[in-house]
């Protein structure tokens, strides 16, 4: 049953995606579901510290914003943007278990054909690759079922470990966003960084197998 309805007009939507292997485990993305928000208001309230420096600021309290009260609202504002084409919302699934989330937004078709990804990952298996394979297996859906040309990504240039999922996958920098976005209590530089499909050799996932920081199951 397509609990999004048959009238989505998303190509390659609700697809799930992968898996792919890393040492941090098997993961897959699929769509969020409705009843992900006592996983999903757990690991967001765990992972305060080391999530709020890099997102948005928000009127709300982090605690009010992530309670699980939070989710079904969340929810059906996901499943909306979902149902119009503009958004893919992915939940990244290490062996079975909610462990983050994957989203491309902003998506475009006609001559444009262009969106941007973004992304989070517990610390219960960072350092194991699932960020990167998580990224991998959205750009090749992307570029693959969903019939993008670019996919783009912003990321603040004191957030190493995100820079170099980026630049594992493949983005490229192509220049600094100045006091583009509120995070933290104030106005950050973002680097802009993209990928089109003409770089991309088969595969992103591909690529990651072939590096051996990957293997298909």
């Amino acid at each position: 049953m397509n609990l999004w309805g048959s009238g989505s007009a998303h190509p390659g939507w609700p697809t799930p995606v992968g898996p792919l292997r890393v040492p941090g485990g098997l993961v897959r993305l699929r769509p969020v579901r409705m009843r992900d928000g006592a996983q999903w208001s757990r690991l967001r309230l765990a992972e305060r510290d080391n999530l709020e420096p890099w997102e948005p600021s928000a009127e709300l309290d982090w605690t009010a914003r992530h309670s699980i009260s939070a989710w079904p609202p969340m929810y059906s504002g996901l499943r909306a943007e979902a149902r119009k084409g503009r958004m893919l919302p992915y939940v990244i699934d290490v062996d079975g278990r909610f462990r983050g989330q994957l989203t491309i937004g902003n998506v475009n078709h006609g001559s444009l054909r262009s969106a941007w990804i973004g992304y989070w990952v517990s610390t219960e298996v960072t350092g194991g690759g699932v960020g990167t394979a998580a990224v991998a297996l959205g750009l090749d859906h992307s570029f693959g079922p969903v019939g993008l040309h670019r996919v783009e990504a912003t990321v603040r240039p004191e957030n190493v470990p995100s820079r170099k999922v980026l630049a594992k996958v493949g983005f490229r920098e192509e220049g600094l966003l100045r006091r583009y976005l509120n995070v933290d209590g104030g106005w950050r530089d973002h680097l802009l960084v993209a990928l089109t499909v003409e770089e991309v050799d088969g595969s992103v996932a591909a690529a990651l197998v072939r590096r051996r920081l990957a293997a298909w199951h």
